[in-house]
């Protein structure tokens, strides 16, 4: 039964870090703007950006192997890694603006410096990681980073990974530390709460059942209450879909053209979860290997030291899996409800194309818990199965689509923003490096959809986050000074490669801030 209808100006569907970073920044941009947010959860961050549910990488191309390919001509391509790294710092200027003008308080709760770590194994694996880092350390975006080959030095750095190391192969590792771990189910929680006091609305138990296009072109967003058991009506201006794997059924249900020809394929991931302090202590880094040939991006193997609930953790993972649902608290039925005729196609295509990582999928499915230990004993040698647990991850769906360069059923790996021509409605799919750039991700959002309005709130981006609209990569002065700054306010200035006499002058600075 229906006994709601209202109006408001812009709803965002999901309370996950990338509803909250925009509702953040329209409520600094629009401060008198009625915004709700509807969730099915009960809390805020409690799918893809819940801290279990994902890597917690600052993701910035520090460590990540596969953001930097070798070319037919042997030479290393770095410019997604750039592009990455760009991204990054403008989350980091974003959250230092919010602490600083004390909408969040305690950065310690969601951000801490960890070193960020590539370790390989093998003379093609050294040579490449070699070239990786000749070619990175030649741009200031990668300031800082040290190479080793030697087995010493890198007992120094990762004593727990080279304990019980009896391999002839060579070996070699690159390592930065200005790296960072991020704890985005927290961040999320703490954009919500800020959100809360600024008068947005958060409505959670409230599942969207249905999306459709009034006469006076609003959305008419219809919603299920759980804990009434009523249906609800709530039209707006703009529309935001942000429902991690839950995106794209919703993206389907506006029937704007811009949503026909895209699938998803849903992938889950397991972790193993050290449960004995003293190993934990042992390690300190984030450490990104190679994936294993037929494996997907997102499954690149890394041990990873991360700060959740106050405590130091050590995850090693993903092992990845399949499930047909699109969220972990999804339906079985979420992947063939996705199939519509308009992209039935499509999806054969994929599936005909990726054999061979169905094939994977498979394997990792069913391995054992055993089975799993023995791919950890490739970082520590000496783990033992009783210290690790076994931690089930999020869902991610990758999105699958037609393209020029890899004709029909495409599958992507990365995150990807589909609009309605006019602006009225967006939806955010795809996965990694997904919430480390959500900033980034959430400004495409507002500069695609509110075209009408950029030139009236460029001044206030610009002040919120200082190389909005300036490449970094091509103005070392700017980002020395930004990567300073937000590493003094963010707590993070213990891991910056910088000089003393710069730090006391952006000390000084980031006073008269």
């Amino acid at each position: 039964m229906s006994d709601r209808q209202t109006k408001t100006d812009v709803i965002l569907i999901g309370a996950g870090v990338m509803s909250a970073t925009l509702g953040a920044l329209l409520k600094e941009v629009e401060p008198e703007w009625e915004i709700k947010v509807f969730e099915k959860l009960a809390n805020p961050g409690e799918e893809s950006s819940n801290e279990w549910n994902n890597a917690g990488t600052g993701h910035a191309a520090l460590c990540e192997l596969n953001y930097t390919t070798e070319k037919s001509d042997g030479s290393i391509d770095i410019s997604k890694a750039i592009k990455i790294n760009e991204q990054f710092q403008l989350s980091r200027q974003f959250w230092s603006y919010l602490v600083n003008s004390n909408l969040i308080r305690h950065p310690q709760e969601f951000i801490m410096p960890i070193p960020h770590m590539s370790f390989v194994e093998g003379e093609k694996n050294v040579a490449f990681l070699k070239k990786r880092f000749e070619a990175l350390s030649n741009t200031h975006l990668f300031e800082g980073m040290e190479f080793s080959d030697d087995p010493e030095k890198l007992k120094e750095w990762i004593p727990l990974m080279m304990e019980g190391r009896t391999s002839n192969e060579p070996i070699a590792a690159t390592k930065i530390d200005s790296g960072t771990d991020v704890n985005f189910g927290a961040l999320t929680r703490l954009l919500f709460d800020h959100l809360e006091n600024k008068g947005v609305e958060i409505h959670y138990k409230h599942s969207v059942k249905g999306l459709k296009r009034t006469s006076d072109d609003l959305w008419e967003v219809k919603v299920h209450d759980a804990d009434s058991d009523k249906i609800e009506y709530h039209t707006a201006k703009f529309v935001f879909i942000g429902g991690g794997g839950g995106s794209l059924p919703l993206l389907q249900k506006t029937g704007i053209p811009e949503s026909k020809h895209i699938g998803g394929f849903p992938v889950s991931g397991l972790f193993l979860a050290c449960n004995k302090q003293e190993v934990v202590e042992q390690h300190h880094a984030k450490v990104y290997g190679k994936a294993k040939v037929g494996a997907p991006p997102m499954s690149v193997p890394h041990l990873d030291t991360r700060y959740i609930d106050d405590t130091k953790s050590l995850l090693f993972g993903p092992f990845a899996g399949f499930s047909p649902k699109f969220l972990k608290t999804g339906s079985n039925l979420d992947l063939i409800g996705s199939v519509k005729p308009n992209n039935l196609l499509t999806m054969l295509a994929a599936g005909a194309k990726n054999i061979p990582l169905t094939k994977y999928l498979i394997e990792q499915l069913m391995l054992s818990k055993e089975q799993r230990i023995e791919e950890l004993r490739e970082f520590i040698p000496n783990a033992k199965s009783e210290d690790w647990d076994i931690v089930v991850a999020g869902q991610r769906v990758q999105v699958i689509k037609d393209t020029e360069a890899g004709g029909k059923g495409t599958l992507q790996f990365g995150t990807e923003v589909v609009s309605a021509a006019d602006g009225s409605v967006a939806a955010l799919l795809g996965a990694s490096p997904g919430a480390s750039t959500a900033v980034h991700v959430m400004l495409e959002v507002i500069e695609k959809c509110f075209p009408q309005h950029m030139n009236e709130w460029e001044p206030k981006l610009k002040e919120m986050i200082p190389s909005y609209g300036v490449s970094l990569m091509e103005d070392r002065e700017l980002f020395r000074e930004i990567h300073t700054l937000t590493a003094l306010t963010l707590g993070l200035s213990e891991s910056l490669p910088v000089q003393d006499e710069e730090n006391e002058l952006c000390e000084k600075e980031a006073v008269l801030v």
